[in-house]
């Protein structure tokens, strides 16, 4: 096994497992990331998959125990039974949406400038909706109910759009629709599973071809870091936002921004492959 490949592979499952949940956009890091390391070719997109799923079991073992219950409860918990339907519903949106119009996005909106100006836009949203102090009308996600959840899964479908990032879309739209801080980011955690898994079954369907068994030593050691440090900063992020706001994450966006601009400027990230 090549050890460069292997480190290459626990770098970008670093990256993933930091970016994936915070509202930063965690394509626009792989991407970035992926090319300084020439990481980036349809092997390294498929890679981007495995470690994917990889963060999103993080948050299955965060909660398995609310999941746990959750499933148990479905025949005759009617607080699972709602829990279940509002997920169902947030998902919905995007999902739809995603198969209705992803080649086109793929096609006109996977280019440096309209990704740097989605970090950048983004960054401007989080600052309006953290000084718009809406008072806190829900602060658990037990206490949602079907039209909150559709309302955040409609805000999710923003991040369709690259640069965007699902879970800065989904904190956001949780903030603006009267959800404590703790539970517009445990609501978009949750939402993830669903969200993400959907996305990694058909884009394994998509790319089948491409997987060898000489690769499963690179995916291990991927997944793995990403298992890690996804569920590190799980933890570390709810410690987070019961003390602080988001607007560091609005400056640390713009400035990202204006880096995908300055690499595309000089040719150093190929950001159109």
């Amino acid at each position: 096994m090549d050890v460069l490949l292997l480190v290459k592979a626990a770098i970008l499952g670093v990256v993933e497992g930091l970016t994936e949940f915070l509202p930063v956009s965690s394509t626009g890091h792989l991407i970035l990331v992926g090319s300084l390391l020439h990481f980036n070719d349809e092997k390294g997109k498929v890679f981007e998959i495995v470690i994917q799923f990889a963060a999103i079991l993080a948050i299955c073992w965060e909660y398995r125990a609310k999941i746990g219950r959750v499933v148990l409860g479905l025949p005759r918990d009617r607080a699972a039974q709602r829990f279940t339907l509002n997920l169902l519903l947030a998902f919905l949106p995007a999902a739809v949406l995603g198969l209705l119009f992803a080649k086109s996005i793929k096609a006109h909106l996977f280019a440096p400038l309209p990704v740097a100006l989605a970090f950048i836009l983004g960054a401007f949203v989080i600052f309006w909706v953290e000084r718009r102090h809406q008072p806190i009308r829900i602060t658990t996600v037990d206490d949602m109910d079907w039209r909150i959840a559709l309302k955040i899964g409609l805000c999710q479908s923003f991040a369709l759009i690259p640069g965007t990032s699902r879970s800065g879309a989904t904190i956001m739209g949780g903030l603006f629709f009267g959800l404590s801080r703790t539970a517009a980011t445990e609501f978009s955690f949750f939402l993830a599973i669903p969200t993400l898994s959907a996305a990694t079954v058909y884009e394994l369907v998509k790319y089948r071809h491409l997987f060898h068994a000489s690769d499963l030593g690179m995916f291990l050691v991927g997944s793995l870091f990403s298992f890690i440090f996804a569920f590190m900063t799980v933890r570390a992020l709810l410690r987070f936002v019961s003390q602080h706001n988001f607007t560091g994450f609005a400056y640390y966006r713009i400035l990202f921004g204006l880096l995908i601009l300055l690499t595309h400027a000089f040719g150093w990230v190929q950001w159109t492959d």
